[in-house]
């Protein structure tokens, strides 16, 4: 195996838009930059069914935060499922003002799960953002054994 990569598939038909993630978590992280970006080919079966077929994304790859890479995909089929918040994306933040700062964009048009506070282990906010993903943050200690702090 070479690598693994989170996976995430918008649903158009629920409001969710992979042009519209995309540009949003790029712009949240100083890294952020999309690395490939493919569109669903004319004449696809149900491109006929979106609003703006132009910007319907196939199959992207974004970097987001100190190298590492999401996919995304707008689905042209309505499915019965949507995201869970069984599984999110954890980002360890450098700072409190960082963290505040991406969790206040995130929750726009979103909810939040736990809002920023200290539970007991330090600065933590967990929020669904408007596509229905969700992200647990974090502030990063410092951790001399940790060689990507």
């Amino acid at each position: 195996m070479r690598r693994m990569l989170p996976f995430l598939t918008l649903q158009p038909a629920r409001g969710q838009h992979a042009a519209e993630a995309i540009a949003l978590y790029t712009s949240l992280f100083d890294e952020g930059r999309v690395v490939s970006r493919q569109a669903w080919p004319e004449g696809a079966p149900g491109l006929e069914t979106l609003d703006d077929p132009a910007e319907a994304v196939q199959l992207a790859e974004i970097e987001i935060v100190a190298g590492q890479r999401l996919r995304l995909s707008d689905t042209l089929i309505r499915h019965g499922w949507d995201m869970t918040p069984g599984v999110s994306l954890w980002i360890d933040c450098a700072e409190a003002a960082e963290q505040e700062r991406v969790f206040g964009a995130l929750v726009e048009g979103g909810m939040a799960l736990m809002p920023l506070d200290d539970y007991g282990f330090g600065p933590f906010g967990w929020v669904q953002d408007r596509f229905g993903v969700t992200w647990q943050l974090g502030v990063a200690a410092d951790d001399p054994q940790d060689p990507a702090l």
